[in-house]
Formats: C-alpha cells, structure tokens, sequence
C-alpha cells in the first residue's frame, strides 16, 4: 500500500545520512511505479504529490510526467488541481509531453466552473509554448469579457505571456484591454494595467491606442491617493501600492514624448509625489515611480524640481538600496535639467565616501557628470581628498577622469598645473601615461609657468623620494628640470603668491642622481632622467663635474641601455660644447589640441600622443617639424604625412627625450619603429630596434609615446642602430664631418636594402600617403565606437592597428561595457585591455582598447571584422552587435 505524503516527509527528515535517505527514495519511487501501471488506482493524486516532493528535493521524477496528463483529463476538481499543480511543477515549456494536453485544456477554458477555467489560465501562464498560445489565444482573449472577475484577472495574466510569446497575437488583446482598464476590481485592473504595458512594450501602435485612456487612468490614480483605510488592499499605510506603482509605470510611457498626455497627468503626478509618505518603503516605492513618470514624460520644470528634491530626500536615507535607486535616477535627470542636480551636490559628494562599494561607484559616476566651469575646484578638490583613501579598484579610473575633468573645465593654466602635480602626488602609479603626456604638452606652451611647474614638480618629487610608487611624477619632473632648469633655478621666473622655494643647481643635479640611483624606478624612468640630466650639463655651467661623475656611475650599470647612454652622452662631452649645446638644446614647444579636440570622436587611446611640436621660425626647405612629427596625439582624422625628401629641422637633432616610456612601474614600452638614419635615436628612448620606410616621419616630440625614433644626422654615436632605408648614392663615412665620435666603436653600416623592393604600403607612405584612417564603426542610441587604423609596421601591409573608442553620449552611464571582436579565419586578432568597463554619460569620458589585426591575404581579402557590445544602462542589460565596413586600403 503506498504511503501518504506526510509518513514520506516525515521519513525523509529523519534519514541521518545522504545514503540513508537515497535509498528511502529509490524504494518509494519503485512503489511509486508500481502504482502508475494501476490506471485506475484510486492513489494517483497522492503519487503525483509526492513525485513533486521528490522534484524539489532534486531527484529525478521524468518518469511520472504522464501521470499528470492523466489527471488533468479527469473530471474531478480535486484531481484536476493536482495534476494542473504537478503540470507546472515538474514540466517546463520545453518538455514535449505539453503537447498532448493542449486540447484538455482548451476544453478546460471553456468550463462552467470558474475555478477550472482558472486551473487551465494558471498553466498556460506558467508553462505556455509559441505553439500553445496559437492554439488557445481566442478563448482567452474572450475570457477577458467574462462576468466573473476571477476569471478575468486571470485571463489578463496568461495573455500577457502569450503576447511575449508570440507579438504578432497583440492585436487580439487590444479591445478587451480597453474594456479591463475600467474595472473598479483591483486585482483585475491590476492585471490589466500589466497587460497593457506589455503591449505598449511591443508596438508604438498600442501606446497612441492607450493614450486616449489617460484620463480614466488618472482618475483612477486620483481616488486611490484620496481613498480612505480598506483593511483588504491598505499597505503601510497606503491604499493598494502595488496598483499605484502599475499605473505610474503606464502613465509614464504613455506620457513620454507627448505634451499633451503630459499636460493632463501633471496634476497628479505632482499630488502623489506631495502627498505620500515616505516613512516606509510602500511609500519609497510609490515615490520612486512618481519620480521615474516626471522625468520620462515631458513635464513642465517644477515638477522635475519636486522629483529632484524626492531623490535628494532618497539620497538622506539609511537603506542603501534607496540611496542607490535615488543616485542613478539622478543621472537621469542630470541630462535633463543639470541645474536641479546641482543644489544636491554636497549630498552625492558625501555618498563617494559611503562605506558600500555600489554607492561610492554610483556617485562618483554622477559626480563626474555635475562638473562645470563654475564648480570645477571645489569638486577636483573633493575628489583629489577622496583620492588619497579610495580603494585601489578605483584609484586608476577615478585618477583618469579626474585628469580629464581638469583638462576639460580648468579655470586658468596656473591652477591646471597646481592640480595636476597633487595629482601625480595621490594618483602615484594609478596616473595614465596619456595624462602625464597633457600635462608635459601644457608646461611647454606655458612659458610663463615653466619655471613655476618646474619648481612644484621638483618639491612634489623632492618629498616623495621614499614612495616607491609614484613613477610618473619622477618622470614627469625629471622631464621638466631636463627642459627648463635654468629657469627653475632663476629667481625672475617667480610668481606672485608662489611659496619662496630656493632651488640651488645643485639640488636639480642631485634629484636627478637620486631617480637613477632608485632601485625600484623602471628603467624607462632612469632613461628620462639620465637624458635630462645631460640637457643639465650644458646649462649648469657649476654642475658639468658633477654631471660627468654622474653620467660615470651610470655607465657600470647593470642595465645596458643606461650603460650604452651614459657612455654616449661621455663621449658628446668630450667633443666639447660646439656639439653638445646644439645637440641638448631645448625642445621647441608642442601644438596643444582644444579641448573640443581633446574629448572628440576619436578620444585618446591609451597608446596615442599627445601633441606635436610647433615649427620653428622661417620655412625652410624641406618639411617641417610638425610634419617630422606627425599628429602625436592621433586626434586628427585628416593626419598630414610627412614629405619624402627635405631635412629635418633643428627637433631632430634632440630626438624623442622620453620616447618609448610606459607608465608600467618595472616595464619599458617597446618601440614600434626606428630611426631611418643608421646613427638612429641618439637622443630617443634607448631603443635601438626596428626599421621604417619613413624617413621624415617620426614621434620624436612625444614625451612618453613609444614610437618610431627621430631622424637623427648624428645618429648613434655607438654605431649600434640598424642599417636604413635610404637611397644608396648615399656620402661614404669619409665625408662625415662627425665621424666616428667613440673613436673606432662604430659597426660597419649594412648594404641598405633597394628601394624598388618597398611594399606598396611602404611606397605610399614614402610617396607622403596617410598614416592613419579614422571612421565611426558603430554608432546606435548614443553609443558610438569610432576606430583609428594604422599601419605600425610599413613594410609589412598586412598588419593594422586598430584604437576602438568608445563615447557615450546618451544620459544613462553604460556599466559592465564589453567590447568583443571576431576577424574571419584568414585573419588574426590580439585584443589588449580596455581602459575601463564603464563609460560616462553625456559624453563625460570614453573607453579605449587596442586590437591588432594580421591579415594573411592581404591585398586580396579587405579587413573584415564584426563587433559584439554588451552593457548595462539603466538596470537593463543591452547587447548589440555590428560589421565593420573598413576603409579601402587597409
């Protein structure tokens, strides 16, 4: 005899090991079994009972599917709720045995007894195919006529699965949706508010049908505010809150983009978010949705004021669920009406120290977006303070936006750079090579403030000599002092206000000494100040010893770049100042971009640079700097190539002071190209590998960018560069009027390569073809991924580089953003890591990646590639993908 339910719980809870208890169901299972093959076995309801048991306990129960068909069919209510109940319970839509109790339950729907009728409703919603709901939408759609209200409720909720199921069964539940949203019983118009906004979901159609409703549906908003205390729908004080919140959700789409819906639900929305209270989190909901309707219909600004003041309110609460609800919302209505956000700011500033890592992510994404010209120091200032204790997951995005907001909104260049060295002072190694770049571009076209930088720098890395971490200041200031410390050290460079520092050309020397004598400083660092250390010897005419006896310690290091260097620059020195004082002159200053340009369309990637030096004075033959340069900041979509013939100007005799640095504590950037000179990259940095068929195209300008060394006529003074593409009617080594400046060091220069074996990429450059092609990839709802393409290696076409930047420039930030790629399978795709995961709204900040491309059967197959995006904006997760239409040429 089967057992009943209650003994089978009974025994299963007292089963004292796993073993114990898998074998108490294997025998009721087989007893279980034996019972199904008595078709008419009086116990069925109790088997399938326990078969559900047995179901959320994890065993398997596929066997006793059927039985639950078998119920259905019968007549019995009891029965029937069993076997409905086990239908939903232990079958899904993907189990095929649905199939075969459509029609039972077609039959069903039609039943006089309403409690049937709801016994098949329950089932379709729950467990209802595409296939099913062609099947059974007719009766439904007319049970949403029928005189019973059980039965109508219900029927609104299966036809809202059926609707999602299949789209195209809409239309059929428009009319009796009309009818249901006039029902005075609150769970069927609950239900039909539901309905109606799915439909609203799926076609534009619907909502202008629906509109013509508003009236009613604030009328009927109207009586619940008003509507005194009713035991059955009161909770927390408010009159049916679940009502209240479906109906500001279909207010608020169908007010959206139309005034006059608008118009005629603002007397309401402005009664609800005045009169309810918040004490309770009936009331928080309620008020969120009156907020969330402000803002998505056209509302008239006091109202959007009323839902500003609702979040600030939020922002004050202790529930950190609340005060993350209130602070995206606010980035909402920042797109909207920054103004009223404003009054709030102290507010949101106080939840970036918030103890919840979600809180402080949200509020320093909504910070970002509330700078302006007129609050720019107040707001620096509090993120600067917030800096110094964030946690470290924060540190390197929080340090970037802080340095384009700075970039973007500072007032005057003297605060710009005050603020940028306490950046470099709190970011340590968190700071982007890219900021450090601006900020190097901005000192040398601030002659004024030169002297000034320099010395702010100098005391900012003087003090923080123990901090093992702060690389890109070292960097940074060894830089500065290489350039203009003679005008740190000169008294009539001081500014009004400035702190009364004396800077002896002594201390200068021993900084200097100090960074190439850290062990923990990378040796791209040690690289910047050993070159700027030489500028120095030529200008401090008291330190040359020191300089000298400097430049002696560096040459037995172990590293063989600084070695090779220090050895070079000994070896300047000794041919007396007619070669060094040219050779370490100051570099002319860099074209800075506008602030338009800095934060364009094309952005800037992490690998990009940042400025190219301004020609100097009186064209000359030949190109000039700017073109020997190139477009250091890989802004410009309509790059000039540089000329294939002319001499460089005086730049190139300085070279790239900090090429190939990398903001990598411990890592040297490797360079992507050489010099064409086969004395190459004299003053570069240190690399001394790769080629180019460039010969007047370099990076020598930019700082910290690891590209191509600069066309040096000096060339390595080591003899150690590789051979050049240049034209062989080159002079012979006789008519060298350097010579060989190491006296016999120097390598035999290799047979250069002919000329007529340069690809076509490499002629087209040569022939002064662009370097560079930029073109918006994707661009969708406010999202726009534009792309820069390069060739990093001319001779060899079939490599592009591609700098993916993504901008938003919608109202919502996107969070968790991925970016994805795919390349046929001639090609091959490396993907470098994106500089951030969340992209600001309002076109606040951007994301870069990386991607390089090999194309094996290039010149016959064109680049191919198709994109995957993935985000969250909103709470809503979005993926959308695209296909790249690539330039010709590529």
């Amino acid at each position: 005899m089967s057992t009943r339910l209650r003994e089978l719980i009974r025994s299963v809870r007292a089963c004292k090991t796993a073993a114990e208890e898998r074998a108490l169901v294997a025998k009721e299972s087989a007893a279980i079994r034996a019972s199904l093959k008595d078709a008419e076995s009086q116990y069925s309801h109790r088997n399938v009972a326990k078969l559900m048991y047995l179901h959320m306990l994890g065993y398997p129960t596929h066997w006793g599917q059927m039985e639950c068909v078998t119920l259905i069919a019968r007549a019995s209510f009891p029965e029937k709720r069993i076997g409905y109940l086990g239908l939903m319970v232990l079958l899904d839509e993907r189990q095929e045995v649905t199939m075969m109790v459509t029609n039972t339950i077609k039959n069903d729907l039609k039943h006089r007894n309403h409690f049937i009728a709801g016994l098949a409703l329950c089932a379709l919603g729950n467990i209802c195919t595409a296939e099913m709901a062609r099947d059974v939408a007719p009766s439904v759609a007319s049970l949403l006529h029928s005189k019973n209200s059980y039965v109508r409720k219900k029927a609104a909720l299966c036809s809202v699965r059926i609707v999602k199921k299949v789209p195209d069964l809409a239309d059929e539940f428009v009319h009796g949706t009309s009818e249901l949203l006039s029902d005075r019983h609150h769970g069927v118009l609950l239900c039909a508010v539901t309905l109606a906004l799915e439909l609203c979901v799926l076609d534009q159609v619907h909502v202008t049908h629906f509109r013509k409703h508003v009236p009613v549906l604030v009328k009927i908003l109207m009586s619940l505010i008003r509507a005194g205390y009713s035991a059955e729908h009161d909770v927390g004080g408010h009159a049916d809150p679940f009502l209240q919140v479906k109906l500001l959700r279909l207010l608020a789409k169908l007010g959206a983009g139309d005034a006059d819906a608008s118009d005629a639900m603002s007397d309401v929305l402005a009664n609800v978010a005045s009169n309810t209270d918040g004490s309770k989190n009936a009331g928080n909901a309620i008020l969120y949705e009156a907020v969330n309707a402000i803002i998505g219909t056209e509302s008239v600004g006091g109202l959007r004021v009323l839902a500003v003041n609702i979040l600030g309110r939020f922002l004050g609460n202790k529930d950190n669920n609340i005060r993350y609800v209130a602070l995206n919302t606010l980035a909402k209505v920042v797109a909207v009406d920054t103004q009223a956000v404003q009054r709030h700011r102290h507010t949101i500033v106080e939840c970036v120290k918030d103890s919840d890592v979600t809180i402080r992510r949200s509020a320093l994404q909504l910070v970002y977006a509330l700078v302006n010209d007129s609050n720019i120091k107040t707001l620096a200032k509090e993120l600067l303070d917030y800096l110094g204790v964030a946690d470290v997951e924060f540190k390197s995005d929080l340090t970037r936006r802080i340095a384009q907001l700075i970039t973007k909104y500072a007032p005057d260049r003297r605060w710009h750079v005050d603020t940028m060295v306490e950046l470099l002072i709190k970011g340590g190694s968190y700071v982007a090579e890219e900021e450090a770049r601006d900020f190097v571009v901005l000192i040398t076209n601030s002659p004024e403030l030169q002297g000034y930088a320099g010395r702010a720098l100098f005391r900012a890395a003087f003090e923080s000599e123990q901090h093992s971490n702060r690389f890109q200041l070292s960097a940074v200031a060894a830089w500065v002092l290489g350039e203009y410390g003679d005008g740190v050290v000169a008294q009539s460079t001081r500014l009004q206000g400035e702190v009364n520092t004396v800077i002896a050309e002594a201390d200068v020397v021993k900084l200097l000494e100090s960074i190439l004598g850290d062990y923990h400083a990378p040796p791209a660092v040690k690289q910047v100040a050993i070159t700027a250390l030489a500028k120095l010897g030529t200008r401090f005419k008291t330190q040359t010893s020191a300089v000298r006896g400097a430049m002696g310690k560096v040459g037995t290091s172990a590293n063989v770049e600084l070695q090779q260097r220090a050895s070079e620059f000994c070896g300047i020195f000794d041919r007396g100042p007619a070669l060094a004082v040219p050779l370490l002159e100051r570099l002319p200053p860099f074209v800075m971009k506008s602030k338009e340009a800095l934060h364009g369309v094309a952005g800037r990637g992490k690998h990009e640079g940042t400025a190219v030096p301004s020609a100097p004075g009186g064209g000359g033959g030949g190109g000039g700097v700017g073109d020997l340069l190139g477009d250091l900041t890989g802004l410009d979509d309509s790059l000039p190539s540089a000329a294939a013939g002319g001499t460089a100007g005086g730049a190139d005799l300085l070279g790239d002071l900090m090429a190939g640095y990398d903001a990598t504590p411990g890592y040297a950037a490797t360079p992507t190209g050489a010099s064409v000179d086969p004395l190459a990259d004299l003053m570069g940095g240190m690399s001394m590998g790769g080629t180019s068929t460039q010969p007047t195209t370099t990076a020598a300008a930019d700082p910290f960018a690891g590209g191509a060394a600069p066309a040096d006529p000096l060339g390595d003074l080591m003899g150690t560069g590789p051979p050049s593409l240049v034209p062989q009617t080159r002079p012979q080594p006789a008519a060298d009027p350097l010579g060989d400046l190491m006296g016999g060091i120097a390598a035999t220069p290799a047979a250069p390569p002919p000329m007529n074996a340069a690809t076509p990429a490499s002629a087209a450059a040569l022939d002064g073809g662009p370097l560079s092609k930029s073109f918006v990839a994707f661009a969708k709802d406010g999202v726009e991924v534009s792309f820069v393409c390069e060739k990093p290696d001319p001779m060899d076409p079939s490599k592009t580089t591609v700098t993916a930047t993504t901008m938003n420039r919608g109202g919502v930030p996107l969070l968790g953003y991925v970016l994805q790629a795919a390349v046929p399978k001639t090609m091959s795709l490396s993907m470098r890591a994106a500089s951030g995961d969340s992209v600001p709204a309002t076109g606040a900040g951007r994301v870069t990646q990386r991607l390089d491309v090999t194309n094996s059967q290039h010149g016959t197959k064109a680049l191919a590639m198709r994109l995957r995006l993935a985000w969250n904006a909103g709470g809503a997760a979005v993926v959308e993908q695209a296909t790249v239409d690539f330039p010709p040429g590529l």
